[in-house]
């Protein structure tokens, strides 16, 4: 099946939650091997340049993933979206004008990152909550820091769990620590565990 007829694929975007939607979005153009030429650019050379048989080669393979991503893009988005990027000259600038528009200022971003980062490192499990309620809430922070920009790998996350876990699971977490690389570890790894040990925590109530 060609890569293309993927259309019902494509994250749509109607001109809300653009953070949401670009993350999605990049990641999906990541997943065709088409991201670089929406960050590089067509990179078009000088009228009246010559260029060798690899250069032209190059520039023509270019042109044809802009061009994949325009197709990709334009069915992504919603009529009025569209029509504002429609004479765009190649997908660098069409995106850039699209995070122009929709993504909030640097400021504002700025502002919203440092209050994700404070709500992030204040997390702590309660007694009431679960290991599922305790990750989904975690990971949520953790997912809308990374989609306005943040780096926030799976070890910090899972060195942020272990660290403000209730105190009930103290001999798990040094198991853990004990019988694991925390470096390597993800998030889904540890939430399997600790949920195991919880299950047999409830046995003995």
């Amino acid at each position: 099946m060609s890569e293309d007829n993927g259309s019902s694929k494509i994250p749509h975007f109607d001109g809300k939650h653009y953070a949401h939607w670009s993350e999605v979005m990049k990641n999906f153009l990541r997943a065709k091997g088409y991201w670089g030429v929406v960050e590089r650019g067509l990179g078009e050379p000088i009228g009246g340049t010559m260029l060798s048989h690899n250069q032209q080669a190059l520039l023509d393979e270019t042109r044809l993933h802009d061009h994949k991503v325009k197709y990709y893009l334009f069915q992504a988005l919603d009529r009025e979206v569209f029509e504002q990027v429609l004479n765009r000259s190649d997908v660098k600038i069409i995106w850039k004008s699209l995070r122009k528009k929709y993504g909030g200022n640097d400021k504002v971003k700025k502002s919203l990152c440092n209050m994700l980062r404070r709500e992030f490192e204040m997390l702590e499990m309660t007694t009431k909550e679960t290991i599922d309620d305790y990750f989904a809430k975690s990971t949520q922070v953790a997912n809308k820091l990374r989609s306005n920009g943040e780096t926030i790998t799976d070890t910090k996350i899972v060195q942020k769990i272990l660290r403000t876990l209730t105190d009930k699971y103290t001999y798990i977490i040094v198991s853990i620590e004990e019988s694991s690389d925390i470096e390597t570890m993800i998030v889904d790894e540890l939430q399997g565990t600790l949920t195991m040990h919880e299950k047999k925590f409830k046995r003995f109530i």
